[in-house]
């Protein structure tokens, strides 16, 4: 499975060079929004233009995937590496790994990062065994990026907030809390900033963003964002703002990418880290749907994928491939005109032949080991280990559901298979194996609970 994927790199390059000139790119991350959040996708209780927008102006995915929470998601998106195989803890990235800002640096980019981290300390100092984890996780500073500026770049405590009066580190500097201001909007501003000095170089930029994630605050464009008293006050109520606000954002850089000249020049990639929070019901193709967030339900997987790249990708474009987050990598890769090193393998595919083809369906099946301990808040959480394909989703304890079609369905399937089922059961488990068997991680090997120790 690895030598192919690294095969299809190789080859999908040769083509792609061939034809096109190195893109600059923008890769944005929602935190916590499954496809209900976006009207282009179908949902009714949101409606987010700029995103509609863009999907129009280029393709939307329908068989995008990712981990149920956001630090399995992150590290697998930056590392191109099933977690299986780059598990620590929560909160954390290894520092021994290499990401995806090394890989662009070494094809000659220029990288950048805003909005969250996360991924070098999370634990709290009284959360049991606490003094195990704290500060193991990967610096930004040696994660590949030339500038950044971010929310949760240091110990949990010290966070303060990532939306009302903003804290975070900018190069390397402790800015913050910035009375009045909005954290989105100081991600916005250091990204434009950056997009438009580089316009001379091919560029990378990385938007982790903050929207939608708990706390459920008011954004500027709240009603209750008028009186400074409120601008942290939380409530579900303003989960809504949020997306909208979300929305917003994605539309500045989008404009601001058109005002300095790059529209053309400049691929955005447009994903979610998990799916909606639990607390959330939205309303989507007529149905009222619970957000999934940090479960393996379909509501905590399903997640959008948007691509646009004027002139390039052709408008108004829908594909069924099936992409998951270790696929980013080796994209990037093939789009900056890299081959990955032979000492890093990776898990991912490139997607880049669907940007001119139609569903060129590189990827077959994606597999995930998902498991968030251990980590503060995660006592609720359990390991599940499980394999899917665009019909087909099978657990490594048999149960074997039906996820046809584009939306949320999920429908164990109980009695006898039939031929068709009975043959995706017999692939998706040879692809559990496969991962199993093969190179791990020493954290993933033993199952642990919430505080780090072994499970009995």
């Amino acid at each position: 499975m690895k030598s192919f994927s690294v095969l299809l790199i190789i080859v999908g390059f040769s083509a792609f060079a061939a034809a096109a000139e190195r893109p600059n790119i923008l890769l944005i991350m929602a935190d916590d929004l499954g496809i209900e959040g976006l009207s282009c996708y179908g949902s009714e209780s949101y409606e987010t233009p700029n995103l509609d927008r863009l999907a129009a102006e280029g393709i939307r995915y329908t068989h995008a995937y990712s981990q149920p929470l956001c630090t399995p998601t992150r590290v697998q998106i930056m590392t191109g590496k099933y977690n299986h195989r780059n598990w620590l803890y929560f909160g954390i990235l290894d520092p021994a790994e290499r990401t995806f800002g090394h890989l662009m640096q070494d094809a000659g980019y220029e990288t950048a990062i805003a909005g969250k981290w996360q991924l070098q300390s999370y634990d709290p100092p009284d959360y049991p065994n606490a003094e195990r984890r704290r500060g193991t996780g990967m610096k930004v500073a040696d994660a590949g990026f030339d500038e950044w500026s971010l929310y949760h770049a240091w110990n949990t405590e010290d966070k303060g907030s990532r939306y009302g009066n903003p804290s975070f580190e900018r190069n390397g500097e402790l800015v913050g809390p910035l009375d009045g201001e909005y954290g989105p909007d100081t991600s916005v501003d250091f990204l434009l900033d950056f997009m438009t000095r580089e316009r001379e170089k091919p560029f990378f930029a990385y938007f982790a963003m903050a929207l939608p994630h708990w706390p459920v605050n008011p954004t500027p464009d709240s009603e209750e964002w008028a009186d400074p008293s409120k601008r942290l006050e939380e409530s579900d109520h303003y989960f809504p703002d949020m997306v909208h606000y979300m929305d917003k954002v994605v539309g500045q850089l989008a404009d601001g990418l058109a005002e300095a000249g790059l529209r053309e020049k400049t691929l955005i990639l447009f994903y979610s880290d998990n799916g909606t929070d639990t607390k959330v019901t939205s309303q989507f193709r007529g149905e009222a749907i619970q957000g999934g967030k940090a479960s393996p339900l379909q509501t905590g997987i399903r997640v959008p994928l948007i691509a646009r790249w004027s002139g390039k990708i052709e408008p108004r474009r829908i594909c069924d491939d099936l992409i998951d987050a270790s696929d980013f990598l080796p994209t990037l890769a093939e789009l900056a005109g890299i081959e990955i090193p032979g000492d890093w393998p990776i898990d991912g595919v490139s997607f880049v032949p669907s940007f001119f083809g139609e569903n060129a369906k590189a990827r077959e099946a994606s597999f995930f080991w998902y498991d968030p301990r251990p980590g503060w808040d995660k006592e609720k959480f359990s390991r599940h280990i499980f394999a899917l394909d665009q019909d087909y989703k099978l657990f490594s304890d048999g149960r074997l559901f039906d996820i046809s079609g584009d939306g949320f369905k999920e429908i164990l399937i109980q009695g006898e298979l039939s031929p068709e089922a009975l043959a995706a059961k017999s692939r998706l488990q040879a692809l559990i194996d496969e991962n199993l068997s093969g190179p791990m991680s020493a954290n993933a090997k033993i199952e642990v609970d919430a505080f780090g120790d072994p499970v009995p």
